[in-house]
């Protein structure tokens, strides 16, 4: 199953009868999935749907839905209010004696507010009911181009949290051949440190010495967070490999990796160390940053 990211963009449009409709689909990125439709009046029956089609092809993401609809060849029909019109003539006629002004024009009085109304013809049932199947079919199918975009680009995105994870497993390889892991330069800096030990203070006992000996070659000690970033490392791989709805797997995995780095900085007494644990928290932070993009 092929990996895919959480942003894309697709339209489509038709006609159904006298109905041209058209839809208008953008996904950003989210930790669920949520549709936000926006219709036109009278056009809510295409939401469940719409809805429902959206959950069959898509499992994360923000998705902004708009759909606009006309009718065409429809004429208009211009009707007169008859009870607005007698109420404005009552008012003129009462108006005549008292107010000294020329008598009003048909085309003034027709502009008044409420005494033309200009309506489309009614629908007939079963046309808006085949034009609304048209609708619902219709973003069926711009879903389903949204969601191949996001496949494409999901593809590209493998791409590249694959290769973050290729410089991932080198960094870790550079870690574990460093110069400073070698265990005479692990024992002479131990050496170092027990002999500034000494330095401060002459009253250690031999067992006290020798803790702190064994406690600060632990912290020295590095192969724990090598062998997780190798573990996890191929779990991104694998994961990758296998394709399919992987975001937060590989969010947790990135939340792995930083910490894993983290550690490798605060134990590292070597300066080779310390630059190769900064340079893979900085490509843990690129890894993590493409994360969020897949769905």
């Amino acid at each position: 199953m092929a990996l895919s990211s959480m942003t894309g963009f697709a339209r489509g449009h038709g006609v159904s009868g006298a109905y041209s409709w058209a839809w208008e689909l953008k996904s950003v990125n989210a930790k669920g999935l949520d549709l936000r439709l926006r219709l036109p009046p009278g056009w809510d029956v295409v939401e469940g749907p719409a809805r429902h089609s959206a959950a069959q092809v898509l499992t994360r993401g923000t998705i902004h839905g708009t759909l606009t609809i006309e009718r065409l060849g429809v004429a208009p029909i211009v009707r007169v209010n008859e009870p607005v019109l007698a109420a404005v003539l009552a008012t003129i006629k009462g108006l005549a004696g008292r107010v000294d002004a020329a008598a009003p024009r048909l085309d003034g009085i027709l502009s008044l507010k409420g005494v033309i109304d200009v309506i489309d013809e009614d629908e007939r049932d079963a046309e808006r009911g085949t034009a609304e199947a048209a609708v619902i079919a219709g973003f069926r199918a711009t879903v389903a181009e949204l969601a191949s975009m996001r496949r494409h680009e999901g593809e590209a995105l493998g791409r590249v949290l694959t290769q973050r994870a290729k410089e991932i497993a080198a960094l870790a390889a550079q870690a574990e051949s460093a110069p400073g892991r070698r265990p005479e330069a692990v024992k002479a800096r131990i050496a170092d440190q027990v002999a500034m030990l000494l330095d401060a203070s002459d009253r250690f006992d031999a067992d006290r010495l020798h803790q702190e000996a064994i406690l600060i070659a632990s912290k020295a000690d590095i192969r724990e967070e090598l062998d997780r970033l190798v573990s996890h490392v191929a779990q991104i791989e694998r994961l990758i490999a296998g394709g399919g709805s992987i975001g937060r797997r590989l969010d947790f995995l990135a939340q792995e990796l930083n910490r894993e780095a983290n550690t490798l900085c605060s134990k590292s007494n070597d300066v080779e160390l310390t630059n190769i644990g900064l340079e893979l928290k900085s490509v843990v932070e690129q890894f993590r940053e493409q994360v969020q993009n897949l769905e």
